[in-house]
Formats: structure tokens, C-alpha cells, sequence
């Protein structure tokens, strides 16, 4: 039987949201659970996988790098998130490399195993379609961002991004709790550190957000994403 903890833990986690606590437990019990520290490379690109990931605590990051060794962060995951779902259902190799962007704590699935999980509960599939079209619309903005946006769109979108996967809202505003480091930015938004810099300063002074150490308060959510970020 699954600690409380789990199965509350895992209930927050949109595969597994409609189903009881009892089938939620057994899901669990056949689950392995692993701690991840800061910069720990989960998954590697094109490796051969059989694991799903399921994020319980933390943040990680999903990149790809190209030949010339740069590197472009697609998105952000964080508690409730899953990946690795790609390798299982086609039996190809990883589709990018997952790190740990802070301490996190995942639960781990075998292939054989997930693909009982989905013949036997059929609203998992549901939801798994759901979270995949999803994913498909927010890439679909993201090439447009980085294809027909100026820089300050980019950043914008990047941003919008992150508030989008960790942060909450607090009236009209978005709080982001902890930014990531402007490298990462500059990865997702497809621009340089530099840029990113100077777009978050001008920003600042135009009070459309605010900074405290690496937490940032984005004052008017919904104008921000009218005034600097194209989404649909």
C-alpha cells in the first residue's frame, strides 16, 4: 500500500486525477521512487527508453542541442508534469535530454508496465491525449515566437512561458517563485544572455514586472501577454 503522501501527490498529476485513490495506490506500488539533485541529467537525447517520469517535487528542463553544440530549451516541467511518455509509446530513442533545474523527486515507470496501465484504465489515455495536444499547441507558439517575434517578443514568450509552468496568480498579477538563471532564458528564448538582460531591465523600468533576487512578479498578466507575447 502507497504512503498518503504518494497517492496525494500523484493525484495532482492530470494521468492519474480521475482515477480512485485505491487504483491510484496500485499504480504506485509499481512505481519506483528517485531523487534527482540540481544539474542532474535525467535523460539523454536519443537513448533507448522504457521509463516514464513522473515529477512529484522539483523542476526540470527538456533541451535539445544541435551540431554546433548550441542548446534550446523547449520547456519546463514541474510537479505533476510527466515525460518520457514519447520512447514508450513509439519505441524509438529519447526525443531530448531532461535536467534537473533543482532538487526534485520523481517516480519512475517501466514500458511494460505503463502500457498495462493504459489498456486498463482507459481515461489515463484520455488524459494523455489531452496533455499531448496541449504540448503540441505550446510548441506550435513557441516556433512562432522564435520565428516572427523581435527580441523583445522572444523574451516575452519565454517568460510568459515559465509563468505559465511554475507560476500562480495573485490577483491580476503572475508570480514567478524562482526564475530561471538568464542562460536558460536565453535558450528558450533564442537569443543571447546579453539580450535577455537588457530586455528583463527595461521591463523593470517600465514597472511591467518586478525583481527580487529570483523572484519576479509580472504585474498585469493578461496585458503583458497582449503587449509583448503573440499566443493563441
Amino acid at each position: 500500500m502507497a504512503e498518503e503522501r504518494i497517492i496525494r501527490l500523484m493525484k495532482r498529476v492530470p494521468l492519474f486525477s480521475k482515477l480512485s485513490d485505491s487504483d491510484v495506490s496500485q499504480l504506485a506500488d509499481q512505481c519506483v521512487r528517485r531523487e534527482c539533485r540540481r544539474d542532474q541529467v535525467i535523460l539523454i537525447e536519443e537513448e533507448l527508453g522504457q521509463i516514464l517520469f513522473i515529477i512529484l517535487r522539483g523542476t526540470v528542463k527538456i533541451k535539445r542541442t544541435n551540431e554546433e553544440g548550441r542548446e534550446v530549451i523547449i520547456t519546463i516541467l514541474k510537479a505533476g508534469d510527466f515525460f518520457g511518455e514519447l520512447s514508450l509509446l513509439d519505441g524509438k530513442g529519447r526525443s531530448a535530454t531532461v535536467v534537473a533545474m533543482q532538487d526534485s523527486e520523481l517516480l519512475t515507470l517501466r514500458r511494460s508496465e505503463f502500457l498495462l496501465m493504459l489498456e486498463k484504465y482507459p481515461l489515463i489515455s484520455i488524459e494523455l491525449l489531452k496533455v499531448l495536444a496541449n504540448r503540441i499547441r505550446m510548441a506550435n507558439i513557441q516556433i512562432e515566437n522564435l520565428t516572427l517575434q523581435d527580441a523583445m517578443g522572444r523574451v516575452g514568450a519565454a517568460l510568459m512561458h515559465v509563468a505559465e509552468q511554475t507560476g500562480y496568480p495573485r490577483g491580476e498579477s503572475v508570480v514567478i517563485p524562482k526564475l530561471p538563471v538568464q542562460q536558460d532564458l536565453a535558450n528558450m528564448a533564442g537569443t543571447a544572455r546579453e539580450t535577455i538582460s537588457r530586455v528583463m531591465s527595461l521591463l523593470e523600468t517600465k514597472n511591467v514586472l518586478q525583481r527580487e533576487g529570483h523572484r519576479v512578479v509580472i504585474s498585469n498578466y493578461e496585458k503583458f501577454k497582449r503587449d509583448f507575447v503573440k499566443i493563441r
